[in-house]
């Protein structure tokens, strides 16, 4: 595996692949990688010819007073976890070869799909999100791009991102990945005590909840998000309960075709968010939960 920091370098391995016939999968990441970010990387290993991981901490998607110097970082760890997963090419810039020139003063923004769930607590975030993968994959070009589900609503941003600045890159959302108590895999469950580790299982647990009234025929979004700021207690301190149209992120209130049932709470130091997908169809109802993972996986 090549370790490299510099955009020309990046840019020579990933154009050099292309002219030898080989695709490129790419991963943007912010390290401290864990087995959700493990299983981004073998599915690029698996569907490319040249897999390209990113490990930037991106502090343009960080606001006032949130945990950009506190994020967890372990740039050894990360390199070997990459390896081990096949990756070819780890680039690591700094904050200096992303903005040289300091903050940029030309950004992304996605109308619509930044309103709401995470961007109403966050009004800066996306913003940040969008300009550095916009940057990104001008830098890896041609690519298919790996993201997982878990932040459900950064990969609708990002696609549509990608759909309308017409960038030839595909966007491809993956499943998101749970340890077998049902907890979403996330570099910020570090922060997480025992006790609060412990209590972090009510958030997928009111998820489940409201899959179940949905089996059973519920077929009222408010009476869903009801439901799950029931169940959600301390202490989970409830951000937002959202059920939106898992394509284009409209707020719901029928349940019907394909829908997202998000939700965000702080716990401790930590910001948790979680999500299921559904698809309803008439009295034919399916859930994707994610993927369970083993308990001995690494973080």
């Amino acid at each position: 595996m090549n370790v490299v920091e510099s955009v020309a370098d990046l840019r020579a391995q990933c154009d050099a692949a292309r002219v030898a016939g080989r695709r490129v999968g790419f991963v943007p990441t912010m390290g401290y990688f864990h087995v959700g970010h493990r299983s981004l990387m073998e599915r690029a290993r698996a569907e490319n010819g040249l897999v390209v991981v990113s490990l930037f901490v991106n502090p343009t998607q960080f606001g006032p007073g949130e945990d950009l110097s506190a994020y967890p970082r372990d740039l050894e760890a990360d390199t070997r976890v990459a390896e081990a997963a096949g990756v070819d090419v780890l680039f690591v810039p700094s904050v200096d070869v992303m903005y040289p020139d300091g903050p940029p003063r030309t950004t992304v923004h996605v109308a619509g799909l930044t309103e709401g769930m995470c961007g109403a607590a966050r009004p800066t975030h996306f913003d940040g999100v969008t300009t550095v993968v916009a940057k990104l994959f001008s830098m890896v070009g041609p690519c298919r791009a790996y993201f997982g589900r878990k932040d459900f609503q950064q990969v609708a941003v990002v696609r549509r991102m990608a759909i309308d600045l017409d960038l030839p890159v595909e966007v491809i959302g993956c499943p998101l990945v749970r340890e077998p108590d049902g907890v979403a895999r996330s570099s910020r469950n570090a922060y997480l005590t025992a006790p609060e580790r412990a209590a972090a299982p009510g958030l997928h647990a009111a998820l489940g909840a409201a899959a179940d009234r949905i089996r059973a025929g519920e077929r009222r979004a408010e009476a869903i998000r009801e439901l799950v700021a029931s169940v959600v207690e301390a202490p989970l301190e409830l951000e937002y309960v959202e059920v939106r149209d898992a394509t284009d992120l409209v707020s719901l209130d029928e349940l019907a075709g394909s829908f997202v049932i998000a939700v965000a709470a702080r716990l401790g130091r930590a910001r948790l968010i979680d999500n299921i997908v559904m698809e309803v169809d008439g009295a034919a109802v399916e859930v994707d939960d994610g993927v369970i993972i083993d308990q001995d996986a690494a973080r």
